[in-house]
């Protein structure tokens, strides 16, 4: 039986749109490797690929792919709204069909490794696959971002997994397993970013809001608003419907209003179920009832 895992590697480009499908070519085409979706963002100037394969074609895609981004991207003149510490910022396994979140931890390390004996890229393992405990956290290892991570990398606490010199045209790039994630941004009608802040504090964990919940405050200056920009890590304990109810809620104590929202890459049928079970007050639901999962067995 076939082994799939899951990757969406996330690179820091989301204007030029040449490069973009130079990098997402490395998926395109490929024996046991199938490309799911990819997205870009002008604003967060960052690119999400969904891909899904057998171990050994993803492993070398995603290989091919860093390579790609390290010719392309120059980290020494990178700027966006979005956090970020490399060319190839974050590169996450997710386990899905006859595969373990052990296995995806193996690929992760090996994949690490070979970035830094192949293009001399610093990596950290993070999420499941860290090698010690304040590493698990994403948000912990960014800190400081790409300007900060030469000096970061030195104390013995930030030491990389792998590599132990900073690449200053690519950066560092965290490499790991974890569960599926839900990548939802919710819109506001201000263009006041200090108010996007203010409610995305509220709402994640960090600050004391919904456990599996990481938000911040990001500006679309193309449409003249602000979002809340979240990653909903676990989103059977923390719904999506949950942290949008609560947006609205706090936008209005700042004179504010939701106009949208959005998922960025792919999400998981049932996080969109729950939701939808929410807003309509469906009793007794059953996923047997989606037409679209009979079609796919």
């Amino acid at each position: 039986m076939k082994k799939l895992i899951e990757c969406v590697p996330n690179f820091s480009e989301g204007r030029d749109t040449n490069k973009i499908e130079k990098i997402v070519d490395n998926f395109r085409g490929k024996k046991d490797l199938k490309l799911l979706d990819y997205q870009w963002d002008e604003d967060h100037n960052r690119s999400v690929v969904t891909v899904v394969g057998e171990p050994n074609a993803l492993k070398e895609a995603v290989i091919n792919a860093v390579g790609t981004a390290q010719e392309l991207i120059d980290m020494t003149s990178h700027e966006g709204q979005h956090p970020r510490m490399g060319a190839t910022d974050v590169i996450p396994f997710i386990p899905v069909k006859n595969t373990t979140v052990e296995e995806c931890i193996e690929l992760s390390k090996e994949v690490g490794k070979e970035l830094w004996e192949k293009y001399q890229i610093p990596v950290f393992l993070y999420e499941k696959s860290a090698s010690a405990a304040h590493r698990k956290n994403l948000s912990k290892i960014r800190k400081g971002q790409y300007e900060g991570m030469e000096e970061k990398i030195q104390e013995e606490k930030w030491r990389p997994d792998f590599g132990d010199t900073f690449n200053k045209k690519s950066g560092v790039t965290a490499v790991g397993a974890r569960s599926p994630l839900v990548a939802f941004n919710v819109n506001l009608d201000t263009d006041n970013i200090d108010i996007a802040n203010k409610i995305s504090k509220q709402v994640r964990h960090i600050s004391g809001g919904f456990r599996y919940c990481k938000a911040m405050g990001v500006e679309l200056k193309d449409r003249g608003i602000v979002q809340v920009s979240m990653n909903m890590t676990d989103y059977t304990k923390t719904a999506l419907y949950q942290t949008f109810e609560a947006i609205k809620m706090e936008a209005k104590r700042w004179g504010v209003n939701v106009v949208g929202s959005e998922i960025v890459g792919l999400v998981p049928m049932m996080a969109l179920v729950n939701t939808a079970e929410y807003y309509l007050g469906i009793e007794d639901f059953q996923p047997e009832q989606i037409l679209e999962s009979h079609l796919m067995e």
